[in-house]
């Protein structure tokens, strides 16, 4: 699946609720599912810096693909963070880095999350980014 398919695929699954607070118990639980990072992944170095949570991200490279993991302290952040993986992992860093987010509009998320959390979000991506960019630097 491509990064825009993956993006589709959200903004599909997010126009299934018409309700704001079902958005966000349909983003705590996607938080719930995300694969747990190894705990000697979760280091100082690997902690988004910009969130206000508590958020460690970790990217390996495997068959010139990136893949991420992630946890978070606060529940809704651990969602956040479980959307974004799921449309930038398993792809390759030139993929990742020439790839426009949009879902996160679509599905009206920008909106929703206080200045901080939206703050967090931008990191994460940002964060993503660079990853790609050094994994590309390094080929």
């Amino acid at each position: 699946m491509t990064i825009k398919e993956a993006q589709n695929e959200i903004i599909d699954e997010f126009a299934l609720f018409d309700e704001w607070m079902d958005k966000y118990e349909h983003i705590i639980e996607l938080g719930k599912d995300l694969p747990i990072i190894k705990s000697e992944h979760k280091t100082e170095e690997n902690l988004i810096k910009g969130c206000q949570s508590r958020v460690w991200l970790h990217a390996d490279l495997s068959n010139n693909n990136i893949l991420f993991t992630a946890d978070s302290d606060a529940i809704i952040t651990k969602g956040i963070i479980a959307l974004v993986i799921r449309v930038f992992s398993n792809h390759t860093p030139k993929e990742i880095a020439e790839s426009e987010l949009f879902f996160i509009d679509q599905i009206g998320l920008k909106e929703h999350l206080s200045p901080t959390r939206s703050n967090g979000l931008l990191a994460m991506v940002k964060q993503i980014k660079m990853y790609s960019i050094a994994f590309q630097a390094k080929a």
